[in-house]
Order: C-alpha cells, then sequence, then structure tokens
C-alpha cells in the first residue's frame, strides 16, 4: 500500500473529487485550508491580502496499482492548470489497521 498526498488550488476540488471518483478511491483525509509555495513557478497560496488563494491538502492510503493512474490523472490535471502548482507525493505505508 501507498500513501499519496496531493496539494493543490482549492478552485480545483470538483475536479479532484472527480478523479478520485473515477479512480475508484474512496477513503481519504482532506485539509480544507493549507497554505504553500511550489518549488517551481506559480504563486504563494497563503490566504493573505497580498496571496488570497489557498491550497487543499489530501491523504489517501490506496493500492500499489493505484498510484500511476493517480499520478497520471493529477499530470493531465496540472498541464491545464499550471500556474495552480497541484503537486503529488507518495509514500510506503508499513501497515494499515
Amino acid at each position: 500500500m501507498k500513501a499519496v498526498f496531493i496539494s493543490y488550488n482549492q478552485a480545483l476540488t470538483d475536479r479532484i473529487n472527480s478523479m478520485l471518483d473515477d479512480l475508484g478511491i474512496r477513503g481519504f483525509t482532506r485539509w480544507a485550508l493549507t497554505e504553500g509555495r511550489g518549488s517551481f513557478e506559480g504563486e504563494p497560496h497563503y490566504g493573505t491580502h497580498a496571496w488570497p488563494s489557498m491550497n487543499t491538502s489530501i491523504l489517501a492510503v490506496v493500492e500499489d496499482s493505484k498510484v500511476e493512474p493517480v499520478l497520471e490523472a493529477l499530470r493531465e490535471i496540472d498541464s491545464t492548470t499550471e500556474q495552480q502548482g497541484s503537486r503529488a507525493f507518495v509514500w510506503n505505508i508499513e501497515q494499515c489497521m
């Protein structure tokens, strides 16, 4: 099993929800308001007067076979919304109950 952490502009929430539904990923934890700044380009998302946009983050634990389809779908979303700065990170899960 793998943990997939996804951070994205909150404006993309409907697209991310649809992606998770399409891939059959039901369980996840969402943080509705997260702040961040991308590693490469794009504007900061701080929720301030100067940088008003905010991120949302999701952590989903999925079967190994779901990781690549998730990353592919996120790449597709990110390719049309590059300034939003969506990112995903994958970790190994040692145990789960």
